[in-house]
């Protein structure tokens, strides 16, 4: 099923500047994978230095939870307290 992805500016570097993408995916994980096979490199940063919202929702434990057909799924810069 294909899903919309969004990145932040933050991760552009890694895309050649590009921000949006559709990969066929059924999970987060899976999203992150097709991502790591496009731009070698992005799944680590995508999994360790990004907050998902999925749908406009945050979701901090979505890796293995179901996308529904169509979702957007935008990885923004993970906010760290100090």
């Amino acid at each position: 099923m294909a899903v919309r992805v969004v990145l932040s500016t933050g991760s552009t570097e890694l895309t050649n500047g590009e921000t949006e993408f559709y990969v066929e995916a059924r999970n987060l994980r899976a999203v992150i994978k097709a991502m790591d096979e496009r731009f070698p490199g992005i799944g680590e940063f995508l999994a360790e230095e990004t907050t998902v919202a999925i749908n406009g929702e945050i979701n901090e434990h979505a890796t293995y939870q179901p996308l529904p057909e169509g979702a957007e799924v935008f990885f923004l810069p993970k906010l760290e307290a100090g």
